[in-house]
């Protein structure tokens, strides 16, 4: 199975980063990608709550969404789109932060809402309380597609280990992490948590992120760290997208999941303890 990683900088206008998005999607699909992921917020990224309600839409109005369903549909893949930003029922406002995996016949296959909100104090100048916006997910997701089990996450989940261990031995092949990691903690940290989320679980971890300068309308902007991976489940980098826009691919042999597995099955050796 070839993966096509697809790497954005969006904007806080939707339909301006939908152009984009479609043109990198078949750009994947044409470089023979059978499975396409594009970052968190694939629709937009703003940090004015008033701007968002303006633009975002409830799941089953949202142009970005019936778009890239249209698009799977007829280039014949599977499709993780990162994440959404979408209004929702909440009686306190908050959007959701939610993944699609999408079947080749443009079906949608699973969701998942971010559980983990980043709620940091990252540098003297930039904080970031996304639980104020968005209210987070409670459920954990796998899902079903003839090439692998899926397991789905999103960005700042991939700081809580205790996640993937569940998801790999809910019987996941590959975990995906659509992100736009912020570039000071992805400098960092980035690289380091992915490949321990594969080193840990024995599967194939995916991330699409987005990349460079965000700018907004209403609002300073915000950088993001870029280099979507792809991680082998030995802990190998198989693909770094670096910093620009783009497509980047990663061929995946399923068979090496089980052979990680054999050579280390600590998802296997969970033991009771007691304390601290």
């Amino acid at each position: 199975m070839r993966a096509g990683l697809v790497q954005l900088t969006v904007t806080d206008d939707p339909a301006q980063n939908l152009v984009a998005t479609r043109a990198l999607v078949r750009a994947a699909a044409a470089g023979g990608a059978g499975f396409v992921l594009t970052p968190e917020l694939t629709n937009c990224l703003s940090s004015s709550r008033a701007h968002q309600r303006q633009v975002l839409h409830h799941e089953q109005d949202d142009p970005t969404l019936a778009a890239l369903r249209d698009e799977a549909a007829e280039l014949g893949i599977w499709l993780l789109i990162g994440s959404l930003g979408l209004q929702t029922q909440d009686a306190d406002g908050r959007f959701a932060n939610r993944s699609f995996l999408v079947g080749p016949d443009g079906a949608i296959v699973a969701r998942y809402d971010k559980i983990h909100m980043f709620d940091v104090r990252v540098s003297e100048t930039e904080t970031y309380r996304e639980s104020e916006g968005y209210r987070p997910g409670t459920r954990a997701v796998v899902a079903d597609t003839p090439f692998a089990r899926i397991g789905m996450t999103i960005c700042y989940d991939l700081r809580f280990p205790q996640l993937y261990r569940c998801l790999a031995q809910a019987g996941a092949d590959i975990l995906t992490v659509p992100a736009a990691f912020n570039h000071i903690t992805g400098a960092a940290h980035w690289e380091s948590l992915l490949r321990a989320r594969a080193i840990e679980t024995g599967c194939f971890v995916l991330a699409p992120a987005q990349t460079g300068f965000h700018p907004e309308t209403a609002g300073r902007g915000r950088r993001t760290h870029g280099h979507s991976l792809a991680i082998a489940p030995w802990g190998e980098v198989l693909a770094d997208a670096g910093t620009e826009p783009g497509v980047t691919y990663a061929d995946l042999d399923l068979s090496e999941v089980a052979r990680a597995r054999a050579r280390v099955p600590s998802l296997s050796h969970d033991r009771p303890f007691e304390g601290p």
